[in-house]
């Protein structure tokens, strides 16, 4: 695999799970390898500040997994939003799924051991990674829990279903920081690993600068870090 050089006058936006930390069994069982924290902050020194963590996550789990790390943070695929470091967590003008649906899906999960129920701010999370052969039920159950409202779509993840607004996603929240300090008129490179990612990678793409796989590039996370370790190091790639 040859990773590319990074542009000059880079801007920087990196996805999380899969990316910079190895999936775990649970969300909540995630680990921030040594040395990932100082390494993202020299590279964002090198970036005069121009690095973000665009994710799934909501923004208080990346405050609390990289404390003041990234200059911005898009959480929930661009639904939950910090600008800048010090600023409040905006939340886009979005449907929230009802409770309804809430309590239906954790139901569906009961029924399933080892499946997990994740609640976000607009919608929620089921995680089959500890019971794979309920995929394809839990799948249906949620077509089911949503009846076609067009507002939500169900996207697929690492071994998981998210319900989210249909209105967001990562692409939206590399666009709209691309017209923001300190990220205006840079060269955008977008690092990730799943599906919910190519919509960065597409912006990115479409703004003259890379979109950049993690399996086909970098292999898995840790080759993210090393390249990353290597940025921070002065080097190119």
């Amino acid at each position: 695999m040859t990773i590319p050089v990074l542009p000059d006058r880079a801007a920087l936006f990196l996805d999380l799970d899969g990316t910079l930390i190895d999936i775990a069994a649970t969300p909540g069982a995630v680990v921030v390898a040594p040395g990932l924290a100082d390494a993202l902050l020299r590279v964002r020194a090198r970036l005069d500040d121009a690095l973000a963590i665009v994710t799934g996550r909501p923004v208080a789990q990346i405050d609390a997994l990289l404390p003041a790390v990234p200059y911005a943070v898009a959480g929930e695929h661009g639904a939950a939003f910090r600008a800048a470091p010090g600023q409040p967590v905006e939340l886009a003008d979005l449907p929230t799924a009802p409770r309804s649906w809430r309590d239906a899906a954790v139901t569906a999960t009961r029924q399933h051991p080892g499946a997990l129920f994740e609640a976000k701010e607009r919608g929620f999370v089921l995680h089959y990674r500890l019971a794979p052969a309920a995929g394809q039920a839990l799948r249906e159950a949620l077509d089911a829990i949503i009846g076609g409202d067009s507002r939500f779509v169900v996207m697929a993840a690492h071994m998981a279903w998210e319900l989210k607004p249909n209105a967001t996603d990562k692409g939206l929240a590399v666009s709209r920081l691309l017209m923001l300090p300190p990220f205006l008129d840079r060269v955008p490179v977008y690092v990730g690993d799943d599906v919910t990612d190519e919509d960065g990678m597409r912006v990115a793409r479409a703004h003259g600068g890379l979109g950049l796989r993690v399996q086909d590039v970098f292999g898995d996370p840790a080759g993210v870090r090393a390249w990353l370790a290597r940025l921070a190091a002065g080097a190119s790639a």
